[in-house]
């Protein structure tokens, strides 16, 4: 749900669907995320601002201009929170076009539904789990939203390799994403901000890719537009590519 609803429909528009099919989405990535549920508001505009400021000062996750991974996710959090409660303003540009809903995300945000999760999931491992080791997975549980996006913050662009000439120091971590669901091809994902597929070379796997075309082809979502990504580039085009290519206000507002 991560990469699907919050990453590319949330913050880039990258597909369109019908306001039932958004709300039987949202509410899936509050059931998926449990107590680290994520709103699509302070999602899109975290990372809309991301793509405007890759790694410089105000990047609000840039392992580069942090003191280190925790000091990182710090500020990430409290940017996001400030972005989401209203206390942190946005430029306009960032604004509009993401998913509301007041009361479920009021619900999901309250610490009896969080504590209640948590709950529930000490509960399966106490349950299921075949050795006193497995309960130290129960952090990864209790935070999964946040740390899928941590750990794409931080090894996409501190570790792998690059495609593309970015003005940041973006990175694929890996050739078959596996691990996110394509979110670590960053290199390829900054130099073509609206590209559906975030693979670009032949043996580069997308595995959220297949699963869009999936629902595209059973009329569950619309492919707005589908910006192809271009491997290898001509080295006049690549020096001149821009940071973040952003959906029109058009898009970002249907």
């Amino acid at each position: 749900m991560q990469t699907f609803f919050l990453h590319r429909y949330a913050a880039h528009r990258m597909f369109t669907m019908s306001k039932g099919w958004e709300r039987v989405f949202e509410l899936l990535t509050f059931i998926f995320q449990g107590s680290s549920f994520l709103s699509p508001r302070g999602y899109a505009l975290l990372h809309r601002e991301h793509h405007a400021f890759s790694d410089t000062d105000r990047d609000p996750h840039s392992p580069h201009t942090s003191k280190g991974f925790i000091d990182m996710n710090w500020k990430t959090a409290v940017r996001y929170a400030g972005l989401w409660r209203g206390t942190i303003k946005p430029e306009p540009r960032f604004e509009g076009g993401y998913p509301e809903w007041p009361a479920l995300e009021k619900l999901a945000d309250s610490w009896l539904v969080r504590v209640g999760f948590g709950g529930l999931y000490t509960l399966v491992y106490i349950a299921y789990a075949p050795h006193w080791a497995f309960y130290l997975l129960l952090p990864f549980h209790y935070f999964m939203g946040p740390l899928h996006g941590a750990i794409v913050n931080w090894f996409g662009h501190t570790a792998g390799y690059r495609n593309f000439d970015t003005d940041d120091k973006s990175r694929n971590s890996l050739p078959f994403d596996f691990v996110t669901m394509g979110e670590l091809f960053q290199n390829n994902h900054h130099r073509y901000g609206q590209s559906l597929n975030f693979a670009a070379r032949a043996w580069e796997i997308d595995p959220s890719y297949w699963v869009i075309r999936g629902f595209a082809a059973l009329g569950i979502i619309q492919i707005v537009k589908e910006q192809k990504q271009r491997y290898p580039e001509a080295p006049a085009a690549n020096a001149s590519a821009p940071a973040f290519a952003p959906a029109r206000r058009a898009d970002l507002s249907s």
